[in-house]
């Protein structure tokens, strides 16, 4: 991911004008480099050592998610809709 397309992420998610690390530009940064991540595997399907870093992102997206959906289930829900998250 090059810079312009983490700052259309950052600036599509954020909550203020300064947000760059909140929960939700976290989880939206998160899940392009798995979409990206994703797309590489399909075409390098022996490549281990990425999928270990793609499960060890889900991983973190999970956990991310777990606890914005025990502090704000309001803004949880409102991001897996604009992700297009199943959960």
């Amino acid at each position: 991911m090059d810079k312009a397309d983490r700052q259309a992420v950052i600036g599509e998610y954020k909550t203020h004008e300064n947000d760059s690390g909140s929960t939700e530009v976290q989880v939206a940064l998160i899940t392009k480099r798995i979409e990206e991540l994703t797309e590489h595997l399909r075409a390098h399907r022996l490549d281990q050592s990425t999928r270990r870093g793609l499960l060890m992102l889900v991983g973190q997206r999970r956990r991310l998610l777990r606890y914005l959906n025990r502090e704000d289930v309001s803004r949880y829900r409102s991001l897996i809709s604009r992700l297009g998250l199943r959960r």
